[in-house]
């Protein structure tokens, strides 16, 4: 039994290691995603699955599937935002990243 696991180990360490699973697209759009948001907008916004905002007006990202369809945000991304509030700054976000900021509120829905 034990020349059986012996056997056995040195088959395996002999294996080239398995490569690296990658990353489909849709787990790139949600990082690349995660980075923009963490970048322009958790100064003010809870952009995690937990926590409050900073700002306790803005309202957290995992919350904003419940105001309005989040996957309908891409014009207003890309032509820029602007809310009600004086205090959130314009932003103004290329189609591809605001397409990865929409996968990244998708994400938080679960």
């Amino acid at each position: 039994m034990r020349t059986t696991r012996l056997l056995l180990a040195g088959v395996l360490a002999a294996l080239p290691p398995l490569p690296a699973v990658p990353a489909t697209a849709w787990n790139l759009q949600i990082r690349q995603g995660e980075t923009l948001a963490r970048t322009n907008c958790a100064r003010c916004h809870a952009i995690g699955r937990a926590g409050e905002s900073p700002l306790r007006a803005a309202p957290p990202f995992r919350d904003l599937h419940t105001r309005y369809p989040v996957e309908d945000l891409g014009e207003a991304l890309t032509e820029g935002i602007r809310t009600g509030h004086p205090t959130m700054p314009e932003f103004r976000f290329d189609p591809d990243q605001a397409q990865d900021l929409i996968a990244y509120l998708k994400s938080l829905e679960r």
